[in-house]
């Protein structure tokens, strides 16, 4: 009689309307941080900034939003825009670009390319993430754009669209530029995209010593600390007279990379213990951490569905920073719904993990059914109700 009357309410269970959930979004908040632990960096510049490239927290900063000269620091931008056009498939490593007679007419840090002399994209990538070349950047950017002035205007474009509102380029090279200005701050948020989403850019700027021209022109990174100091990754240096010594500095230990920018220092050596201050210091107090449930989640009850459960699972990996002092102090608490109607879509939202450090919530992760689970048609029911009176004879 029990299996009967529960096999009545399933049915009647089914007439109602049922309620499901479309995923949401999921937006984990990370709080930028502004560091007060002891022993700051020691930094010999007008302006300066340390971030974390995964969270983009802000672990250290000086005058960061000083509009300066960037001098070929300017050149991530120009990376970037070459990478995402390589991404998208407008361009390729292997194609060849003709070089026009402007690109060939650039000054300063160059590889001297010659008026109808032909370059791999792949090579003209070496020239500037190595050795600068303002030459190498133009060709680039005709290539993309058809003229460097087009290429300019993608340029802040790229700028805008990434909340760089210090920054105005005019060029593509960092060359001196009445107006040509930029932050520590831009630069940071310029090159963690160039290196959070184009990871394949080191290919690149870890480049120690190379050669273009089958070996003929030999390569040197303007960047020492890709030499001499463990765990550089790039990103880019520059120097003008007005600008001075500038630099975005990268580098990466145990899972978490920094981003170093130092602006107007007075020389190359003030410039590149500057950043490395700043990385010492990020590394020595700073760590990046996996997140999950202190325990396996355990299945939810499905209403009506084809099966009974479905299996809760994160909506994404989660990783926080954290001051090393306070590793600790992180914790995780998991709220999950108790039951669901079926039907259940894949992705629908059942729970959230909430991470707090040290009692302040840090993060908060969605928790999403790992599967969908269609809902009982009356067949299904009736079928089922024939099986559990069968089963009790």
């Amino acid at each position: 009689m029990k299996r009967m009357l529960g096999a009545l309410l399933a049915l009647s269970l089914f007439a109602l309307p049922a309620q499901a959930t479309a995923a949401e979004p999921n937006t984990p908040t990370t709080s930028p941080t502004q560091t007060t632990t002891p022993g700051a960096p020691e930094v010999e510049g007008r302006s300066a900034l340390l971030m974390e490239k995964e969270t983009g927290s802000i672990l250290y900063e000086l005058n960061s939003h000083d509009r300066l000269e960037p001098a070929s620091v300017t050149k991530i931008m120009t990376l970037l825009l070459t990478m995402e056009a390589i991404d998208a498939g407008a361009l390729a490593l292997d194609e060849t670009v003709q070089v026009s007679a402007r690109a060939a007419s650039m000054g300063g840090s160059q590889v001297y390319l010659k008026e109808g002399e032909t370059m791999t994209v792949h090579d003209l990538l070496k020239a500037v993430a190595v050795a600068s070349g303002n030459d190498a950047a133009v060709a680039l950017a005709e290539r993309i754009a058809g003229s460097e002035s087009a290429f300019v205007e993608r340029m802040n474009q790229r700028a805008a669209q990434l909340g760089m509102a210090d920054t105005t380029f005019l060029n593509c090279t960092g060359l001196p530029a009445p107006g040509h200005l930029t932050s520590a701050h831009d630069i940071a948020l310029m090159s963690r995209e160039l290196i959070l989403h184009h990871p394949a850019i080191r290919d690149y700027t870890t480049i120690w010593m190379d050669s273009l021209r089958d070996g003929a022109f030999q390569l040197s990174n303007t960047n020492k600390l890709i030499r001499f100091y463990e765990g550089a990754t790039g990103l880019k240096t520059g120097f003008t007279a007005s600008a001075g010594y500038c630099m975005s500095a990268t580098a990466e230990r145990d899972g978490m990379e920094l981003i170093a920018v130092v602006m107007k220092s007075t020389t190359r050596d003030t410039r590149n213990e500057s950043a490395k201050s700043m990385l010492n210091f990020g590394f020595a107090n700073y760590t990046v951490l996996d997140v999950r449930p202190a325990q396996a989640l355990p299945p939810v009850d499905v209403l009506l569905g084809q099966s009974p459960t479905v299996q809760p699972v994160l909506a994404q990996s989660g990783r926080i920073l954290v001051q090393r002092s306070q590793v600790n102090a992180v914790e995780t608490a998991v709220t999950l719904c108790p039951d669901v109607s079926a039907p259940v879509e894949q992705g629908q939202k059942l729970g959230t993990l909430t991470v707090t450090v040290a009692g302040e919530e840090r993060q908060t992760i969605d928790i999403v059914a790992g599967q969908a689970v269609e809902r009982l048609t009356y067949p299904g029911i009736l079928a089922d109700l024939l099986q559990r009176l069968f089963m009790a004879k």
